[in-house]
């Protein structure tokens, strides 16, 4: 025979142990997962995400269009330079050699007897080929001569020595050249040296009475 004995049961034991219907089964709300939010929560988040995107994109486009004109002004610039060296590279090497015609011319301007040596005849042919000569190099190189006679004065460009009153050239006008300018292209290295007509004096009206 068994001496082993059931334990008696108690039924409040029991009826604590099982859940009653009451009990709340479902998960914690605070709890629930990213993407478990309410539909209207999680499209206005990723409508906030585009903005964003769309605001670090066009960020992004400015500066990169900027960097593009900088860089662009930048090259510009220096073929503009690079034309700039090219085109008055000879700007001293012109300062001077310009000097030089002007003592050839000079020396042409010298007149001759006609009964000169023959030899005399030769140099002076000799400087007008060599006059000729240099102005075919100055136009090659761009190299203009600066030659106002009878022009109107130009400050830009001419130098007045003085002023002497003309009744051949109107007032304010060149009246001879002591010196020829020079330009290199559009630029000018040397000003003309002028002499500019003041105008002559008015005759004294011989009606007028004193």
């Amino acid at each position: 025979m068994s001496q082993h004995k059931e334990a008696p049961t108690d039924p409040a034991a029991e009826d604590s142990a099982t859940p009653g219907p009451e009990a709340d089964s479902s998960p914690n709300p605070e709890a629930r997962a990213p993407h478990d939010l309410e539909p209207a929560t999680e499209i206005q988040q990723l409508q906030a995400e585009l903005e964003k995107a769309r605001m670090e994109a066009t960020e992004n486009l400015d500066r990169f269009l900027r960097a593009k004109a900088e860089a662009e002004n930048m090259r510009k610039r220096g073929e503009m330079d690079m034309a700039a060296t090219r085109k008055y590279a000879i700007e001293r090497f012109a300062s001077e050699i310009v000097s030089v015609r002007d003592s050839l011319e000079l020396a042409r301007m010298v007149e001759l007897p006609q009964d000169s040596h023959p030899a005399v005849q030769k140099m002076r042919e000799g400087l007008d080929l060599t006059l000729k000569l240099m102005e075919s190099v100055f136009q090659k190189f761009g190299l203009i001569l600066v030659d106002p006679q009878g022009q109107k004065f130009d400050p830009e460009h001419h130098q007045a020595i003085s002023m002497v009153d003309s009744n051949e050239v109107p007032p304010n006008h060149v009246v001879s050249v002591v010196q020829k300018g020079l330009l290199l292209n559009d630029r000018l290295l040397r000003p003309a040296m002028v002499v500019v007509a003041r105008g002559a004096s008015e005759p004294e009206n011989p009606d007028k009475k004193a």
